[in-house]
Parts: structure tokens; C-alpha cells; sequence
């Protein structure tokens, strides 16, 4: 059994669920909780030097985990072919930053995330490492930024680390909050 599960499994044969203690929520959680609710996206991707962009709308269903969590699932069409996300994000107290996972249809890669939010709270920059676009057998520097434009409008752009040290925008997705 692993380390965590034990701990755990004890800690719920001693203390009945509800004398657990809840973790609090900090104003980190509580920024997160904007990202909540039903968006659509138009998004443009570069996948090379001299590529043609690719375009392409999808949906975002992203819910709150009691406030600590947000769980994103995305959704579109990627060349005719049904492609799905999942994004989670949350704040880790102990290690002072936002953290989380992206998994998708696509790649069996699964990306971790360590981030941090710019003094005005309107850009959630997240850091990671995954296989280079031009040598999969080896990883590079990426980063992620969601940027709130509004209560009903974001961005998300995605950049890599080049060999040189500077960052190329391989993609951009606007994002609007469906209206109900």
C-alpha cells in the first residue's frame, strides 16, 4: 500500500468524516472560482516554422471541487476527429503555488503544472515540461497563461522554451462565457 493511501485510510478509521479538518480557502481558491461555469473558445495553433495556422472552436465545462479545485473539460474537432481535455487546477499552500494536470486525447503525456499569479491577479502563469516539438524523445520548457479579460471573457496562450532560451507562442485561445 502506498505511503499516502495508509495515512489516509488510517486517518479515516480514527476520525469519523466529519470531525475531519477542511482545509481553508485561501484568495488563491477563491481567484480560481472565476474560471468556473461554460465557455466557448476559437483558438489558432502553429505547430512548425512555416506552418499554417490551424483553427478550431471547442466548448469548456469547468466545476468547482468545494471551492479548492476547478476540473476543466474541453471538447472539439481536431481534423475531423473528436479530441477531449481535462485540466485541474488548484493552490498548494505548502508549496507557496497554483498547481495542477493536463491530460488529453491526443498525447499520452501528462502535463504537471507549477504556477504563479502577476500582482494585479489577472494572469495565472503556469510552468511545465513536456517532449520537445522537434525531438519528442526529449523535453522541454513550456508555459501556459490564462489571462482574465473580463467576468465573461479569458485568453489562454501556450509558448515552449526554444534551445536559444527565448519562448515561441505556438497557441492562442480566446475564450467567452456562454450567456444562460
Amino acid at each position: 500500500m502506498k505511503p499516502i493511501a495508509l495515512i489516509a485510510g488510517l486517518a479515516a478509521a480514527v476520525l469519523p468524516v466529519q470531525d475531519m479538518p477542511r482545509p481553508d480557502k485561501l484568495e488563491q481558491h477563491v481567484w480560481l472560482q472565476q474560471l468556473v461555469g461554460e465557455w466557448t473558445a476559437t483558438s489558432e495553433a502553429t505547430m512548425g516554422p512555416g506552418a499554417e495556422p490551424m483553427r478550431l472552436e471547442s466548448t469548456e465545462t469547468a466545476r468547482s471541487l468545494d471551492g479548492l479545485w476547478i476540473v476543466a473539460e474541453g471538447s472539439a474537432s481536431f481534423d475531423g476527429k473528436p479530441f477531449t481535455s481535462i485540466l485541474t487546477l488548484g493552490y498548494d499552500p505548502n508549496k507557496k503555488a497554483f498547481v495542477g494536470t493536463w491530460v488529453d486525447t491526443m498525447q499520452t503525456h501528462m502535463w504537471t503544472y507549477s504556477g504563479t499569479l502577476d500582482e494585479a491577479k489577472r494572469v495565472l502563469t503556469l510552468a511545465t515540461e513536456g517532449p520537445s516539438f522537434e525531438d519528442p524523445s526529449k523535453t522541454c520548457k513550456f508555459r501556459d497563461v490564462i489571462e482574465i479579460k473580463g467576468p465573461d471573457q479569458k485568453t489562454l496562450t501556450s509558448s515552449m522554451q526554444n534551445q536559444d532560451g527565448t519562448w515561441n507562442t505556438f497557441m492562442r485561445a480566446d475564450y467567452r462565457r456562454k450567456k444562460k
